[in-house]
């Protein structure tokens, strides 16, 4: 199923209609854009895998809401994207603002803790027999962080705060969530450790970019990389 129309944004799935709609017709239905993503004419909706009888329009204009706008309800992928874009203004060169941007890494740690104790292998569907129905695409925990990090730390790489701060943000996620998680976090802290190597030639500099200190101002060295 093709979307025709203006150019416009997936806001919301329903997910059990779909599973239902999927079930009467003894098929599965794939979404093949996500929430949040925008549509344009010819742009792929739905593929329906199997079935007994055609699916019409009716199945995603009954299920899938489409918006002028990106909103928060199903797509926590754009509440951060708002807060890092936030943070890079704040790092370019004309802004140089330093402290905007720990502020917004305080509000990102926030969400990412809320997400890393959260279920996220929720992209498939089942209907009450146990048989998959549905496959909508959903970001893993290794694309939140992407998303919530990686332009940050490349536009903050020659900032002693705010690598401070990323640091302390990479800790305290290990330290309060499970264990799971702690691969991803690894390799980031991995990251952070070759941008400040990168970014840093005097070694002092390094040691002091290196502190994990949440307002990345110098507080709690004691907490370096180094011990």
């Amino acid at each position: 199923m093709t979307y025709s129309g203006r150019p416009q944004v997936i806001q919301t799935v329903h997910v059990n209609g779909l599973v239902s709609a999927a079930k009467a017709a003894d098929a599965v239905i794939e979404l093949a854009a996500a929430v949040g993503d925008t549509v344009l004419e010819m742009a792929p909706l739905l593929r329906i895998r199997g079935g007994r009888q055609i699916l019409d329009d009716t199945v995603w204009k009954q299920n899938v809401e489409i918006g002028e706008e990106r909103t928060f309800e199903q797509d926590p992928k754009y509440a951060i994207r708002l807060i890092v874009d936030i943070a890079i203004k704040a790092l370019s060169p004309a802004i140089n603002d330093p402290t905007t941007a720990v502020q917004a890494l305080d509000q990102i740690e926030d969400l990412l803790i809320r997400l890393g104790h959260r279920h996220l292998q929720i992209g498939e569907y089942h209907d009450d027999q146990g048989k998959l129905r549905l496959v909508v695409p959903f970001p893993s925990w290794e694309d939140f962080l992407l998303l919530a990090l990686d332009e940050i730390r490349f536009c903050g790489a020659n900032s002693v705060q705010v690598m401070r701060r990323m640091n302390a943000l990479i800790k305290n996620l290990m330290d309060v969530l499970p264990a799971e998680r702690h691969a991803a976090l690894r390799h980031w802290e991995e990251r952070l450790h070759g941008t400040v190597e990168r970014s840093f030639a005097d070694a002092e500099e390094k040691q002091d970019a290196s502190v994990a200190d949440r307002q990345g101002l110098g507080i709690g060295k004691e907490m370096s990389a180094d011990g």
